[in-house]
């Protein structure tokens, strides 16, 4: 899906809306061809990975009660699989300059979210909060609670100081807790943004196949995340190469079913439900729905992260700007 494709169709009808009596204007083109940059020597993985496993991650962990897996670190995002036991805590903090998001993916954590009333998340919560809003959360419930985590790179949290709050340690990368005043207020839940969204309620269980219209659940000016979701079908030929971000990683996790990606110097590789697909930029990529393990069009569903509401794709000169 081209987020930019249907921001120029909606800036084109806002004009025509707002010019009445004017003469009809004339639709935009459907694609435009560019020559558009590729570094010849394309970005490596690093320490990231095409596809993060889940199964792979529990094993890993398996026995621990508490514990935290590094899953993708670039100039752009920090993101990491965390389990916490039951009764385990997250303090009171926030971020000042951008927002947070978790995927709940195993038991329960209760968020208590400042201007929000305490809610209970469990299996396919997608939970956001604006930048500057304080959050705490809590395992509750017998199993553990785990969550994949969606940070901006670079960025420590805050912590308060307003009632004689201690002074938190120092980060582990010797970041040092400094206590300051601010005239910034929090940010506001605003548009498609929301404290959460339960996917398996929200989504799931209204349509067996359709996502949700709109489909995006986190949107400023720094970052997306997108419900994508249909039928598996049989694997599209390689001629079809997908697109390619200038300058922008991208990652999946799947929320539901199965998905193939076909990536740059990667090859063809399918990701199940709570595994994680990563891009660099400058790759060639191809997402599909994908059929069952015993060839079922089942329902796939991936949930997409980019830095931008309104990042370039660059297609083939053949594809008609769409995959």
């Amino acid at each position: 899906m081209s987020i930019v494709r249907k921001s120029a169709l909606g800036c084109a009808l806002a004009m025509a809306l707002a010019a009445p009596g004017s003469a009809q204007q004339a639709a935009p083109p459907k694609s435009l061809l560019a020559y558009t940059p590729k570094p010849v020597q394309r970005p490596g993985y690093g320490s990231n990975k095409p596809i993060t496993r889940l199964s792979e991650v529990l094993a890993k962990h398996k026995g621990q009660a508490n514990w935290t897996e590094q899953v993708i670190k670039t100039g752009r995002f920090d993101t990491r699989w965390v389990q916490m036991a039951p009764g385990e805590k997250v303090s009171t903090r926030y971020y000042g300059d951008d927002r947070v998001m978790w995927v709940v993916w195993q038991g329960q954590i209760r968020f208590t979210i400042e201007g929000q009333e305490p809610f209970v998340a469990s299996k396919g919560f997608l939970v956001q909060v604006p930048q500057r809003v304080r959050y705490s959360m809590e395992a509750i419930g017998t199993e553990p609670a785990l969550r994949y985590e969606v940070l901006r790179a670079g960025q420590h949290p805050n912590f308060p100081a307003d009632n004689g709050e201690p002074k938190p340690s120092n980060a582990p990368d010797g970041t040092e807790y400094v206590k300051v005043s601010t005239p910034t207020q929090p940010d506001k839940y605003e548009g498609v943004n929301k404290p959460y969204v339960d996917f398996f309620k929200d989504v799931v269980a209204k349509d067996p196949v359709k996502g949700p219209n709109p489909s995006l659940v986190m949107m400023d000016e720094g970052n997306m995340s997108n419900i994508i979701r249909g039928k598996g079908f049989a694997t599209p030929p390689s001629t079809n190469k997908g697109h390619f971000h200038v300058g922008r990683d991208e990652f999946w996790f799947i929320l539901e079913g199965r998905v193939e990606y076909l990536i740059e110097d990667i090859g063809l590789v399918s990701a199940d439900a709570g595994d994680i697909a990563f891009v660099p930029p400058g790759r060639w990529h191809r997402a599909a729905w994908a059929l069952g393990k015993s060839g079922e069009a089942q329902t796939d569903t991936r949930l997409s992260f980019n830095a931008n509401p309104y990042t370039f794709h660059a297609f083939g000169p053949d594809a008609g700007g769409e995959q």
